[in-house]
């Protein structure tokens, strides 16, 4: 048997994650009945202190028969053991491969006695990535997935999975079935069309329809490919919750929840987590206040131990949906809610959305919490993954990537066709803790971390910057949408480097433009002013805007007459 070093080689790079990342992402789920466009799209939010944000590449490739994988576990690195490779790959980029099929994912850990398991081989990261390489739509994906760790083991904790292609969009939630088995239990079901999801570290899919003409288990799961199946589920997702006393043994199978068993809500499974996806409901439904109670924390629950009033799975929008409001859900703090983080003392005088860490936090033997919002100062990379059925895939799946912040990123077009990425995003151009301004990553981070300083009139600045690179992109991309599907016909090939030669343009170009905004941003606003240029003349004109009438009265309430000056008062 072959040992395919260069595939481990990979591993080893993608190992960039740490465990503080498995317990915050965010996943938004739209359907392309829901889209204004008729497309797909899924969002995912790659949240760690400690990631570095790249956009991974893996071109296709044909293997030899007897190539083994070193499969080594996405948070930390380890080595997890070897499993035989296929005899083709797809190609890549990010988490969506040439055929318009992506993945993201948020971790919600579980019954803690299942979140480890001993002998096994696939994680959660592994699973996507082999996924993509081997799927060609949404439902193989599924099936690759499931028999994966029904092959190799489960080495993660409760996981749920956003999965889409072009005509489909699915949500997968699986956790281990600890130690002394292999495997895991998992349930998928598919968004109905016209519908939207979410998933933010807490298990979604409650009750599910059992074995009939739309729901298989699977012992029958080469049957997910029936247009008509809409749920498939572990043959012994019930039986095995009986086993572990997650639910009771004498409980009608019809009754069963999978996230009340598995991942039982809580308080901070409510209020940290559940928000994030009632956040990106409220946006395109406006009959969501009724959830805004359990959303703060307010977990009720029957006598089984189950919540009575969690949001459904899904909903449906009360209207179409486009692709600019997609990406400004990414970017939410809670605005418009009494939650908003830019409105308590906690913001500080220039309304700073953003709290550092711990989450929680004591004074005088009482515990508080800071908000979880969608967009956090530690995403590592985020994106928006567009599939559309009407073109080409290489043409009709764009991951729209950015790194850092969601707040202050700029999504650009990379066609899911490319065969390379900008050399300002690849992987290897930096580090956590090697800076080169080379890189779009640490650009970024520049801009994000000088508008935390004073959001309240730098962030103003970026918000403008990044409407106006959205409305470009979006005009280019129908441009180039039109070209390459035209190119295609005759040339494929070069409609590929014409689609690959675009994205990475654009990937390059926004960094550059980018590093000259972070200049123009710290010449405006250095030493608390806000200087802007008066026409020819050698010195701009300058405003001191100070701090707010709220601040000021919260120092003089904090410091009394300490520093009131003497004299005539006015």
């Amino acid at each position: 048997m072959k040992k395919l070093s260069i595939f481990a080689s990979l591993f080893m790079l993608l190992a960039i994650f740490t465990a503080s990342t498995a317990s915050a992402c965010t996943n938004y789920l739209v359907t392309r009945g829901a889209s204004a466009d008729g497309s797909n799209m899924i969002t995912y939010a790659a949240d760690s202190h400690v990631l570095y944000g790249e956009l991974y590449f893996r071109p296709a490739a044909d293997w030899a028969e007897g190539t083994m994988i070193d499969v080594y576990e996405w948070d930390t690195g380890k080595y997890l053991g070897q499993i035989p490779q296929v005899a083709h790959t797809n190609s890549v980029i990010g988490n969506m491969n040439e055929f318009q099929v992506a993945i993201g994912e948020t971790t919600w850990g579980g019954v803690e006695e299942l979140g480890s398991q001993e002998g096994a081989i696939i994680d959660y990261g592994s699973l996507m990535y082999l996924a993509l390489q081997r799927s060609k739509t949404a439902r193989e994906a599924i099936k690759v997935m499931t028999e994966l760790v029904e092959t190799y083991g489960y080495y993660s904790s409760g996981e749920s999975f956003s999965i889409s292609d072009a005509n489909e969009v699915w949500i997968l939630e699986m956790i281990g079935k600890g130690n002394g088995e292999k495997g895991a239990v998992w349930a998928a079901r598919m968004i109905p069309d016209g519908y939207v999801s979410g998933h933010a570290n807490h298990a979604r899919i409650t009750t599910f329809p059992l074995e009939g003409k739309t729901s298989i288990s699977s012992d029958k799961i080469d049957k997910i490919f029936n247009p008509e199946v809409t749920t498939v589920y572990a043959k012994d997702v019930i039986s095995f919750a009986k086993e572990k006393g997650l639910y009771t043994k004498d409980g009608k199978n019809k009754n069963f929840s999978f996230s009340d068993s598995y991942g039982p809500v809580d308080f901070g499974g409510a209020r940290f987590c559940e928000i994030r996806v009632w956040t990106f409901f409220n946006r395109v439904n406006k009959d969501m206040a009724k959830y805004f109670d359990y959303v703060k924390g307010n977990v009720k629950l029957d006598k089984n131990g189950y919540a009575t009033n969690r949001m459904p799975l899904w909903i449906k929008p009360d209207h179409k949906i486009e692709l600019s409001e997609v990406k400004d859900a990414m970017r939410d703090h809670l605005e418009g809610t009494e939650l908003d983080m830019s409105k308590d003392l906690g913001a500080g005088p220039f309304g700073n959305p953003y709290r550092w860490r711990p989450l929680t936090w004591e004074v005088d033997g009482v515990t508080y919490c800071n908000e979880r919002a969608t967009a956090t100062q530690q995403t590592g990379f985020s994106f928006v993954a567009q599939s559309r059925n009407w073109l080409p895939d290489a043409v009709g799946g764009i991951n729209w990537f950015g790194v850092d912040d969601a707040a202050s990123t700029v999504y650009f077009p990379m066609y899911c066709g490319a065969t390379r990425v900008p050399e300002s995003f690849a992987v290897g151009n930096g580090k956590m803790m090697d800076f080169t301004n080379k890189s779009a990553f640490w650009v970024f981070n520049q801009v994000s971390n000088f508008a935390y300083t004073r959001y309240s009139e730098i962030h103003p600045e970026i918000r403008n910057k990044q409407l106006e690179l959205a409305t470009k992109y979006e005009k280019f991309t129908k441009i180039i949408d039109m070209a390459a599907e035209g190119m295609f016909k005759a040339d494929k090939a070069g409609a590929i480097e014409f689609l690959t030669d675009f994205s990475c343009n654009q990937g390059d170009n926004l960094t550059n433009e980018w590093r000259n905004f972070y200049g123009y941003l710290f010449a405006k606003f250095m030493d608390g002013n806000i200087k802007t240029k008066d026409g020819n003349k050698q010195n701009p004109t300058m405003k001191q805007p100070g701090y707010s009438d709220k601040w000021k009265k919260a120092v003089v309430k904090e410091t009394g007459d300490k520093l009131k000056t003497i004299g005539a008062s006015h």
